[in-house]
């Protein structure tokens, strides 16, 4: 768990940021640093690792690499910060454990942004992040671990320069006796083993529904597979004031640091704040 703190004491609601499936802190650093030194609407960020994960240890037990027991943990990371009321950021998995999160502990969301994932997602887009884990070879060096990012989800990432390949690389990759290996407990495959992609998946749309008095950002790679267009309309008539921000030239999930992202969270942020005060 990484906390960024302003400079300067606000008044601004916490921002916890809950990243995907095999990601960690990282992914926010760039988010997090804009929003916590914004210049009108500075704020406290939480960016968590969960078990497995990042700075967090490895736990003996996979089948614990679940969205419940991931929810339980970040309950109690919060209660550890005292951090009673906050926005919620969260990315795919984080997204979905969100949804749980409104469910066993509504009064924690003050408000919500879902980066490219919804109570619904598709088993097409689901399966290529599957493939994605299990097809995963250990780069040479940093140049290779950006080439070989660059070489899997380019054609959905046009929009990503060099930089963006080689800092997306530095997010997902760790650096242990000169060895750069992927930041994430390998048993986290085993938890994508035993999914019928020829079934339907479960959905949280129960658990979306306890969403809908909250105010709501919904931002959307243009490439994505995982989040499908049906699914967003779904969500837009099950919550009428929901926000929608495409991002064009990218997939799933969007870098929240690039473009117009970081400005947009800051103002749906700062529209929370005045609805909470």
């Amino acid at each position: 768990m990484r906390f960024y703190q302003p400079e300067h004491k606000s008044d601004g609601l916490p921002v916890i940021c809950l990243p995907g499936l095999t990601r960690n802190s990282r992914d926010f650093h760039d988010l997090a640093l804009s929003l916590s030194q914004h210049p009108q609407t500075p704020r406290p960020v939480v960016s968590v690792d969960y078990r497995g994960r990042g700075l967090s240890d490895y736990d003996p037990d996979w089948t614990h690499y679940n969205i419940g027991v991931e929810a339980g943990d970040v309950i109690a990371g919060l209660a550890h910060l005292q951090i009673d009321r906050a926005i919620f950021l969260g990315t795919s998995r984080g997204g979905l454990i969100t949804h749980i999160l409104a469910a066993i502990a509504p009064q924690l969301l003050a408000g919500v942004i879902l980066n490219d994932i919804g109570p619904e997602i598709t088993a097409a887009g689901l399966q290529q992040i599957s493939a994605c884990l299990n097809g995963a070879r250990q780069p040479k060096d940093w140049n290779d671990a950006a080439e070989l990012q660059r070489s899997v989800h380019a054609a959905a990432f046009p929009a990503l320069t060099q930089d963006d390949w080689q800092r997306f690389a530095r997010m997902i990759y760790r650096e242990d006796n000169g060895v750069i290996r992927a930041d994430y407990d390998p048993n986290l495959r085993k938890t994508m083993e035993n999914i019928d992609y020829s079934q339907k998946l479960p959905d949280l749309w129960a658990q979306f529904e306890l969403m809908k008095d909250l105010p709501l950002l919904l931002i959307r790679g243009e490439n994505t597979t995982l989040l499908a267009q049906e699914t967003v309309d779904e969500m837009a008539r099950r919550h009428g004031a929901l926000q929608v921000f495409n991002v064009a030239g990218q997939g799933h999930a969007p870098l929240l640091e690039t473009g117009r992202m970081p400005e947009l969270i800051a103002a749906f942020c700062a529209g929370v704040d005045l609805r909470a005060d």
